[in-house]
């Protein structure tokens, strides 16, 4: 071997060794870089907008892996946690969900039954009232005979609101003179006498109203004050 051919064999061993200094340097980079981050967990992010106390459901999010030292203690690492959940503030799409972003849907008590109405949006309550309110029921009947009068009657006090659906557009009907155009559907937890009275109104009421009741302040309510006439106020 001459010492051409040294030189030859003695570069290609320096860039052997030059090969292998910057892979071993390389890895060390990665390896710094994956104790730094970490090992990455599942996490989930909005795809829409949520209103304040919407139900939610898994269309609302996407899967996202993130490094576990960047999650959030309160993040949201299993869809299975938002079963029976609502939104207890207005949540944005991309925002990560977490924890205290969600609460309970308000559930039924022993001997409660859920009831459904629609109620007139126009009335405002339509973002006003949310589940977990509670509100007193009036209605308002017409009287029977020509010579009765219209009556307002408090039909159920402190119903518990457990659901607000979304706003709804009705079918016109023409044969029914108290058609609304668009409603709410509002749920509450009641119990049968009280769910009857509720059917019996808005089967039978000429206008069903919500009226909000402000915290502590559902207490009892005298007789007198249950029903009204405009000839009570003479």
């Amino acid at each position: 071997m001459n010492s051409r051919q040294r030189r030859g064999v003695v570069l290609l061993l320096l860039s052997g060794l030059c090969a292998i200094g910057a892979f071993a340097g390389v890895l060390s980079v990665i390896d710094d870089v994956e104790s730094k981050v970490g090992p990455e967990t599942t996490a989930y992010k909005l795809t829409s907008d949520i209103p304040a106390y919407q139900a939610l459901d898994a269309g609302n999010f996407e899967k996202v892996s993130m490094p576990e030292r960047w999650v959030p203690s309160t993040a949201v690492t299993d869809l299975d946690d938002i079963r029976g959940k609502i939104a207890v503030t207005p949540l944005r799409r991309g925002s990560l969900l977490q924890n205290d972003m969600i609460v309970n849907r308000p559930a039924l008590k022993a001997g409660q039954q859920e009831i459904a109405i629609m109620i007139d949006a126009a009335t405002g309550v339509a973002g006003k009232i949310n589940p977990g309110a509670k509100v007193n029921i009036y209605a308002t009947f017409e009287g029977k005979g020509q010579d009765d009068k219209p009556v307002s009657k408090l039909i159920v006090a402190g119903a518990r609101v457990i659901d607000v659906g979304k706003l709804t557009a009705l079918e016109p009907d023409q044969d029914d003179e108290r058609r609304i155009d668009k409603a709410v559907p509002i749920t509450f937890a009641l119990d049968t006498k009280n769910a009857q009275r509720v059917a019996y109104a808005e089967s039978f009421a000429s206008h069903v109203r919500l009226a909000l009741v402000a915290p502590g302040g559902d207490g009892p309510i005298a007789p007198g004050d249950r029903t009204y006439t405009l000839d009570g106020d003479k």
